[in-house]
């Protein structure tokens, strides 16, 4: 997934920076894009993360329930 991303970003500068374009509209351009590739990655990053504090909540939980299973049994 990383190769796939840095390739794409390269592919996207080097295709910008051919454009028949000015220099100062180039350079927007690779700006709004660096952004917007921030702005994804951050998103991704946080999907992770909440994915990964869901399932510490479910382990969490499960842990707990298994601890009153156990001292139920031994009463």
């Amino acid at each position: 997934m990383n190769k796939l991303v840095t390739g794409f970003a390269l592919g996207l500068i080097v295709g910008i920076l051919y454009a028949p374009d000015k220099g100062t509209a180039t350079r927007r351009r690779i700006a709004d894009k660096g952004n917007d590739l921030k702005d994804q990655f951050a998103d991704f990053i946080d999907s992770v993360a909440s994915r990964f504090e869901d399932r510490a909540d479910d382990l969490e939980e499960y842990v707990h329930e298994e601890t009153e299973n156990l001292k139920a049994e031994s009463i």
